[in-house]
């Protein structure tokens, strides 16, 4: 035994090369099972349902394509397809490789590609190039003359550089009407030609032609069949001829035409989708398929760095104090500002800066929010919870780099691309424009541990502590605040998960549910993690009551002084 051998013997199946899993299945004891695939998600559905092997099928992928079954697709479009489908499945691959798609030299040429792409074996059948499909007008159909057979076999044997790729030998003698002495005379020459295992075919609706072939070959190698015609055949029935393979050979593409037949009429006719949407794949399955999770996730881990895409939490859970004469039929977010809802303000904000998977959690009128370019979460008890308990509605959000906002702001767009662009695990705005109340709704004053020197840039100030109570700085003798935070926390990479935790940490206590995102802030403080402060001047608005949104139409224009402070940022 040589250390491939031993080394086949005690890897795991997944972990075994193709081919050597594909030669193990065509000299197993046991009778083994291919299923027909012809693109790369037929692939992974034949892998799914747990099939060990795919069969390319070349009446299968000629037929996607919309041609014949005459090689009238080319083999680079065919071997080119292939590669999809090894890309989507990790099984072995046998392709149906007609003639080899000319002579020796095709067949030479063709090997060294197949193994270039990873696909285990190929099946070559004896008539002349170029083929027609056995089952139209077979009798008719000439066969190769068995010495050029044989030099394909040897020529594909000789250019193989994996000890383990195989070729199958395909006998159309039966199907050609030549007889049975004249198929067990071409399979043996096939086999002394080095084929790795023969394919024996028949048109005949009954097995008696297979059957006797597999009595007379008497187990001289590998035997390999497609029972399309005699599919009524109890399987036990090949167990017991000793035949190694079967190949289902065109089943999914078939069963796939006539769903397709179906659904196209049934839409035709009705000009709806009501009556089939429910009868079909869902699109989440499609993305399933597509594996559209790992792009996702490896989005996360090699896109983070330059910001190509990031991830927004809208709390917009809120009616909104104050401005319960607006909001009796749809959420503060959704009021009309400058003729577009303030949500879109924030979602357009949000997407020209590449944030573009964005989740919003709704409660007051959660039915009349749109959710178009967005992913709607509702927080069933806004009314007796805070923001905190909303943000805990979309903590699986938190997947990749995260700006959470408040859902009642307006900003010019600068804001956020300079929040996202913060290397700090967390970042905040914060307005050193306003330090004192112009009216009550003035909240989340931010002390920072420095203040806003517009004349120096660069330095790295921390936030300290957040608080609507200006007293509270005055009784601790502290200076008075340095700004205001305007509801706006970006959260990237290793934060996100030290964010959850203390997020779990405050579930636990008992006042939760009146906690708000203040909270959250001060909290993470006093973990001791950093949170870097973007100083503005102005630049934002909030939405908080009536005199707020009669003055956000004229913001949302450009209208208001660039210097003007926000007044707002309830948000819930």
């Amino acid at each position: 035994m040589n250390a491939r051998e031993s080394a086949s013997l005690s890897a795991p199946r997944s972990e075994l090369p193709r081919t050597t899993r594909l030669r193990q299945m065509l000299t197993s004891t046991q009778l083994e099972f291919m299923m027909e695939a012809h693109n790369g998600l037929s692939a992974r559905i034949v892998r799914e349902a747990g099939f060990k092997a795919i069969w390319g099928s070349g009446l299968a992928i000629s037929a996607q394509f919309g041609v014949r079954d005459n090689n009238e697709a080319s083999w680079t479009q065919v071997v080119d397809t292939l590669e999809f489908m090894a890309d989507a499945s990790d099984l072995p691959i046998l392709l149906d490789g007609d003639t080899g798609y000319g002579n020796f030299n095709n067949v030479r040429r063709l090997v060294r590609k197949l193994e270039q792409r990873g696909i285990a074996g190929v099946c070559i059948e004896d008539k002349q190039f170029p083929k027609t499909n056995s089952f139209i007008n077979g009798e008719r159909q000439p066969l190769a003359e068995i010495d050029e057979f044989c030099g394909k076999i040897k020529a594909g044997k000789d250019s193989q550089a994996d000890d383990d790729f195989s070729i199958v030998a395909r006998v159309e003698a039966l199907i050609a009407g030549w007889g049975m002495e004249e198929a067990l005379k071409r399979a043996e020459a096939y086999r002394q030609a080095g084929a790795d295992a023969i394919l024996i075919h028949s048109k005949l609706s009954r097995p008696d032609e297979i059957l006797q072939f597999a009595r007379e070959w008497a187990g001289r190698g590998p035997l390999v069949i497609v029972p399309t015609k005699y599919y009524s055949t109890p399987t036990d029935v090949f167990r017991e001829a000793g035949i190694s393979t079967v190949i289902w050979a065109n089943h999914l593409i078939r069963a796939a035409t006539s769903a397709m037949q179906a659904v196209a009429k049934e839409i035709h006719a009705s000009e709806t989708l009501v009556d089939v949407e429910e009868r079909i794949a869902t699109v989440n399955e499609i993305f399933r398929l597509q594996d559209a999770d790992e792009y996702s996730e490896a989005e996360n881990r090699y896109l983070s760095a330059s910001r190509a895409s990031g991830s927004a939490i809208v709390l917009a859970a809120s009616r909104g104090a104050g401005l319960e004469a607006v909001t009796a039929e749809r959420p503060k977010v959704m009021l009309p500002i400058a003729g577009k809802p303030l949500l879109r303000w924030l979602v357009d904000a949000f997407k020209k800066q590449g944030v573009n998977d964005i989740t919003v959690v709704g409660g007051y009128r959660a039915d009349a929010i749109e959710t178009a370019g967005i992913k709607l979460v509702v927080n069933e008890r806004h009314a007796e919870t805070s923001e905190l308990a909303s943000l805990a509605c979309a903590a699986d959000a938190l997947k990749s780099d995260t700006v959470i906002s408040y859902g009642d702001l307006l900003f010019r767009s600068y804001i956020v691309r300079d929040l996202v662009e913060s290397e700090a695990d967390f970042s905040v705005v914060v307005d050193s424009s306003l330090t004192e109340p112009v009216n009550r709704s003035v909240r989340d004053f931010a002390w920072c541990s420095a203040p806003d020197d517009r004349g120096l840039f660069g330095n790295k100030v921390l936030l300290r502590r957040v608080s609507s109570e200006l007293q509270d700085g005055a009784a601790s003798g502290a200076e008075l605040p340095h700004g205001r935070w305007v509801g706006l926390l970006n959260v990237r990479g290793a934060g996100r998960a030290r964010l959850q935790a203390v997020l779990t940490t405050l579930r636990a206590r008992p006042d939760f549910d009146s906690l708000d995102m203040p909270a959250l802030l001060n909290a993470l403080i006093e973990a001791g993690e950093s949170i870097e402060v973007q100083y503005v001047h102005g630049h934002w608005r909030g939405v908080n009551d009536l005199d707020d949104f009669r003055r956000a139409g004229d913001f949302a224009h450009g209208q208001t002084p660039l210097a003007s402070a926000g007044t707002g940022g309830e948000a819930q």
